[in-house]
């Protein structure tokens, strides 16, 4: 590892929110020389080194995908956080099966970001989506209606129909988008 990058990765732990996204930049720009000094940073015991280790990476053209999805299990919820807004960026299906465990989870930034990165990735997390949507409750259930609707897969159409009498005004939103982007929005007719 140069000296740049040495001096790039302490910048990035200083403490210094400014001095550390100027490091990001930098850092960024060196893609793999500086993957070394990143993976060290992932297994860090505290969080905010590991944050800012995804948030580099997430910043890189073309982070490794394995670093990402290990850091949507990290043990802190902004780590997982900043992995699922790099997911954002990065889409890949290999990051679903983590994303739909973040999905479960209660906390609302959580949920909107794994959904979030879920739509990002496309087709591909509509069957985790639809296995995973009756064991939802409140906002993951809204999310998930959300995500599901915002993928406009064809293999969602039984589901948002089926959705259609639901009690709450934010799944009734998602599920009338979901089948207006589907073309199957409400047709009136006038009886004669």
């Amino acid at each position: 590892m140069n000296a740049e990058i040495t001096s790039l990765l302490i910048e990035l732990t200083s403490g210094d929110d400014h001095r550390a996204e100027l490091a990001v930049a930098g850092l960024s720009v060196h893609g793999f020389e500086a993957l070394p000094g990143l993976k060290e940073m992932l297994i860090s015991s505290d969080d905010d080194t590991r944050w800012w280790a995804v948030r580099t990476l997430a910043q890189m053209v073309n982070p490794p995908i394995e670093f990402l999805i290990l850091s949507l299990e990290d043990e802190s919820q902004e780590v997982r956080q900043c992995a699922a807004l790099a997911i954002c960026h990065h889409p890949d299906a290999s990051a679903i099966r983590n994303l739909l465990k973040m999905m479960a989870e209660t906390e609302t930034v959580t949920t909107n970001l794994a959904a979030t990165a879920l739509i990002a990735i496309g087709k591909d997390a509509i069957p985790g989506l639809l296995d995973l949507l009756p064991n939802l409750k409140d906002v993951s259930r809204i999310e998930a209606y959300r995500a599901i609707a915002c993928i406009e897969d064809q293999r969602s159409i039984p589901v948002l129909m089926a959705a259609m009498d639901e009690d709450s005004l934010a799944i009734n939103y998602w599920v009338e988008e979901g089948l207006n982007r589907l073309g199957l929005g409400m047709v009136y007719l006038k009886p004669d």
